[in-house]
C-alpha cells in the first residue's frame, strides 16, 4: 500500500510539471519564438532630479585585452554624452560599497545596482563610481545614496575604473 501511495504522488507530480500553462506570459512567449520573458530583479538606482542616469554611464563601452600574466585589462570607450560630463559637477544615486571599516566613509565605491552576494561582485566598470569626499558619509550599504561631485573620466591606464567623483558631497 505504501508503494502505491508513493507512485500516485510521483504520477501526480509529473502531471503537474507537464501540464500546459494556460494563459500565462510564459506560454505566450513559447508560442512567439520559444523564449520566456525575463524580468531582472536588479534595477539600477533611480535618477535623482537634475541628475545623471546610470543608463547614460552604462553606455560607455569597454575594450579588453589579456596582459602577459593572463590578467584582463580594460579601457573605456566613452560616448560623446559622457565626455561632455567630464569635469562637471554631476549628481547620481547608488549604493555604497565601503572601503574602510569605519562609521563614515570618505573614499568608497558607489554601485549602480543593489549589492548582491559579497563573494560575487557583479558590477562592470561602467556600473560603479569611485567616490572621494572631504565629508564623511555615514556607512550604510542598504540605503540608496544621492551624491554630487566633479566627474573624472579615468581608465586609460587599464585599471578597470572608468569613473571617479571628486569633491563629493551628499545630494
Amino acid at each position: 500500500m505504501k508503494m502505491v501511495g508513493q507512485m500516485i504522488k510521483i504520477s501526480f507530480a509529473a502531471l503537474i510539471c507537464t501540464a500546459p500553462l494556460s494563459g500565462t506570459a510564459t506560454q505566450a512567449a513559447m508560442q512567439d519564438g520559444g523564449k520566456a520573458p525575463i524580468e531582472d530583479i536588479w534595477k539600477p538606482a533611480a535618477t535623482p532630479k537634475g541628475g545623471v542616469s546610470w543608463k547614460t554611464l552604462e553606455a560607455t563601452g569597454e575594450k579588453t585585452r589579456k596582459d602577459k600574466q593572463g590578467y584582463i585589462r580594460s579601457k573605456p570607450i566613452f560616448t560623446p554624452r559622457v565626455k561632455e560630463l567630464a569635469g562637471k559637477r554631476i549628481k547620481v544615486a547608488g549604493w555604497m560599497m565601503p572601503l574602510q571599516n569605519s562609521a563614515t566613509q570618505k573614499n568608497f565605491v558607489l554601485l549602480a545596482y543593489p549589492p548582491g552576494c559579497p563573494f560575487h561582485f557583479h558590477a562592470a566598470p561602467n556600473q560603479f563610481i569611485e567616490i572621494y569626499s572631504d565629508v564623511g558619509f555615514p556607512t550604510n550599504e542598504q540605503k540608496m545614496h544621492v551624491i554630487s561631485g566633479v566627474l573624472e573620466l579615468t581608465g586609460q591606464d587599464e585599471s578597470g575604473i572608468f569613473y571617479r567623483l571628486r569633491k563629493a558631497r551628499p545630494g
